[in-house]
């Protein structure tokens, strides 16, 4: 038998191939470009699905809304306002139960509902500075209903009391200066729009839309802040002087509360509008403490929001829609010749 060392097995030009500095850099460089190129494709993958989930939780809102108006032969409030018998002082606002609150029943949220007493106001105390959830609700209110999310946007607490929404009902073009009681649209305090009532039809009506979670910023971003005034109702100068900011209650804190902050919206800004959204309040009287707004829909999508219309559908509508059009699809008898783009 014949050894053969390792040299042997090799002839002696042969050498094994190996990686020069230069090339590797060269294929580092180029595993690089390929991740950039499809880094974006992704991101705009991942957004379109998003966009797709968000749409998708607001037709279900949509579907629950047109079930509560067959069975109790009108659309949810837009918020609760009455006087509560057994505090006589208690500020008829202090009710303020939202859409969503109104809706539970009608999702797969019923066991939840159960729990939601709606019968009693969702504040208790008097002083609107220092206001406390009701103990009966303070377990259900802070829960974070995803339903009530988009995955586009940040998805976390506002608040420590209360659980937030990314999605709003619509009051309709904001006239009377943002007045939420005499409204123009389907949801507005202590309505009971019925179908019947949409004489400019339900498919050229907005029912629902989205906005923006606030975030406190140092620039003060029209798409996270808003401005806050006395006035009411408001006017364009008042707000565009005011130099408030609410950050206490950041917009879309609770999605229990029917109010401009939180489940309720107008089409008094065009979408993503770079003017800031303005909340003023009304202080005295049977309505004292009520919110009047401007507050528009926003997102984190690219270039527009998703809204439902009273026929159930849904739709993407962009930035650019003429703003004549966008508050004439707000109205529910408005008289207008418009469909929607």
């Amino acid at each position: 038998m014949h050894s053969h060392s390792h040299r042997d097995r090799f002839p002696h030009h042969v050498r094994l191939a190996a990686f020069t500095l230069v090339e590797l850099l060269i294929v580092i460089a180029i595993i690089g470009t390929l991740v950039a190129l499809l880094l974006p494709a992704v991101s705009a993958a991942r957004e379109t699905a998003n966009r797709t989930s968000c749409l998708n939780k607001m037709r279900q809102l949509g579907v629950a809304t047109l079930h509560h108006e067959s069975v109790r032969n009108h659309l949810p409030s837009g918020a609760v306002m009455k006087a509560y018998a057994p505090e006589p002082s208690l500020a008829p606002t202090f009710f303020r139960w939202s859409a969503l609150a109104q809706l539970m029943p009608y999702m797969e949220m019923k066991a939840a509902h159960d729990v939601l007493d709606t019968s009693l106001p969702l504040y208790a105390g008097n002083n609107p500075l220092l206001l406390k959830v009701r103990p009966a609700h303070v377990n259900i209110v802070r829960i974070m209903f995803d339903d009530f999310l988009c995955p586009s946007d940040v998805g976390t607490r506002l608040h420590r009391d209360f659980g937030p929404t990314n999605y709003v009902f619509s009051s309709g073009s904001g006239n009377r200066g943002g007045n939420p009681i005499d409204a123009d649209g389907p949801f507005y305090v202590n309505s009971q729009t019925r179908m019947a009532h949409m004489k400019d039809g339900a498919s050229k009506t907005v029912l629902i839309s989205e906005s923006v979670l606030g975030q406190e910023s140092p620039d003060h971003d029209p798409q996270t802040n808003y401005r806050f005034t006395l006035a009411s109702p408001l006017n364009s100068d008042v707000c565009g002087a005011s130099n408030e900011w609410n950050m206490q209650d950041l917009r879309g804190f609770a999605w229990a509360s029917g109010e401009y902050r939180a489940a309720l919206y107008n089409h008094h800004l065009s979408p993503n509008s770079r003017t800031h959204d303005c909340i003023g309040v009304w202080i005295g009287g049977f309505k004292r403490y009520t919110a009047y707004g401007w507050r528009t829909a926003r997102s984190r999508h690219k270039g527009g929001v998703n809204v439902v219309l009273a026929d159930g559908s849904g739709h993407y509508l962009t930035d650019a829609i003429d703003i004549a059009v966008w508050r004439a699809i707000s109205t529910i008898a408005g008289g207008e010749d418009v469909a929607v783009p």
